[in-house]
């Protein structure tokens, strides 16, 4: 990243948090013309959130099994890094689920919110999310209607199937399909123009957002739930990054300390970048010249790290599911643990591979959740609240998923190199 970039990024995390601390004195003065154009702005934002979120996760799935078709010499390195890729996705979005039924954040009573722009629900009968309800809503009838009824779950399904049908047919050199895989890909830049220009209009959606937040925390209802999810978000991250990763690496008999000591101008620089893919020149340099990983396995590994091994988003998805469900009445955590598995079990799945499909672009894991939330008629307006704290749990989660890329390629390296001999 130069200068210039890194100047910008600065300015842009200022702003965020002027606005930030804009909102949050507003929603402390009690007026109810504030909170009124508040509650205004922060639907209008939710809605263009809502209006993006779907797309850009169809292309970005489409465009992520779609460009594997173009690689060469995957082999043995290429079935590794998705292998451990998968396994420390896994074990993070395990990790946040332990938490969050050892915590148990309780329900924010803000009804106010919660009826604010709240999308009907999409083939989910009231009494709840069951596996096998989950099951038939995620297989379409027709290519329509994911789309038309907003099933983000089926959308993922047929993004998938049509992302790895292009990687088939490109192997084979078709030129048809590069042609139809490069229309996708001009369409993707569209929309990730779109996001951007959302992006830098966000401080307003901040502050209006920071209002809300501030407006029920004076009133102090929402201090202990909204703590305890905060709480299980930050203390998975944690356990990940300092617990769970280091035993993957102590396995292959790699010294944690010494990998994170050589990585670390790559984590710092995620932590304050939020961006993976913004910090991958940083981590490429340092993992071939301070880790000795080599070129052949950083270049090709790293990649496809900062796009599919998203360990901190994966958590991210599963916990805030819960919790906006939960919210919402779509699942019952307190009643017993055994009735409510497969439902627990299916969301971790589906955590996992929507972090392994997520857009790489700023606030990908927001825009995410918040579309799988929307198809299945959870309260999305609880995402609101979440979001004026969102830039600090972005700046953890993207040093976790730098440092998971990081072990994994680490890894990689050691295995293939043993193979080899």
């Amino acid at each position: 990243m130069n200068d210039n970039k890194l100047k910008f990024d600065n300015r842009q995390m200022l702003l965020w948090i002027a606005a930030l601390i804009i909102g949050a004195s507003l929603g402390l003065l009690g007026l109810d013309w504030i909170n009124a154009t508040s509650d205004f702005v922060a639907t209008a934002y939710t809605r263009l959130f809502q209006f993006v979120a779907v797309p850009t996760i169809a292309l970005a799935v489409i465009t992520t099994l779609a460009s594997l078709g173009g690689e060469k010499n995957t082999g043995r390195i290429f079935f590794h890094t998705i292998k451990y890729t998968l396994l420390t996705t896994l074990a993070a979005a395990f990790v946040g689920l332990v938490l969050y039924l050892i915590i148990r954040p309780e329900n924010l009573p803000v009804g106010s919110l919660l009826t604010a722009d709240q999308p009907s629900p999409s083939g989910e009968s009231e009494g709840g999310l069951s596996f096998y309800n989950h099951i038939l809503s995620v297989i379409p009838n027709n290519i329509i209607q994911p789309f038309a009824s907003g099933n983000v779950l089926s959308i993922l399904l047929v993004a998938a199937a049509i992302g790895l049908t292009i990687a088939h047919l490109l192997k084979k050199g078709n030129e048809q399909v590069n042609v139809v895989y490069r229309f996708i890909q001009g369409l993707q830049d569209i929309l990730y123009t779109l996001i951007h220009a959302l992006i830098w209009a966000l401080p307003l959606g901040i502050v209006a957002f920071a209002e809300q937040l501030s407006a029920q925390v004076s009133g102090g209802i929402i201090v202990g739930s909204l703590g305890k999810y905060v709480l299980v978000i930050l203390g998975g991250n944690c356990v990940q990054f300092f617990v769970v990763l280091p035993i993957f690496l102590l396995l292959r008999g790699i010294n944690p300390l010494r990998l994170l000591k050589q990585m670390s101008p790559a984590v710092l620089m995620a932590l304050f970048t939020k961006s993976s893919a913004a910090t991958l020149p940083v981590t490429m340099r340092s993992a071939e010249e301070r880790g000795n990983v080599r070129p052949e396995v950083a270049r090709f590994v790293l990649p496809i790290c900062t796009t599919i091994n998203m360990n901190g988003c994966a958590a991210f998805i599963l916990v805030t599911s819960l919790f906006v469900m939960q919210n919402g009445g779509l699942i019952d955590l307190s009643s017993n643990l055994f009735s409510i598995l497969p439902t627990l079990l299916l969301w971790l799945v589906i955590s996992v591979i929507s972090a392994v499909g997520n857009a790489g672009v700023p606030m990908g894991c927001f825009f995410l959740t918040l579309s799988l939330m929307s198809g299945v008629g959870a309260p999305v307006a609880i995402m609101g609240i979440i979001l004026p704290i969102f830039t600090i749990i972005d700046m953890i989660e993207t040093a976790e998923n730098v440092w998971s890329d990081s072990c994994v390629c680490a890894i990689v390296n050691k295995v293939t190199r043993n193979e080899s001999l």
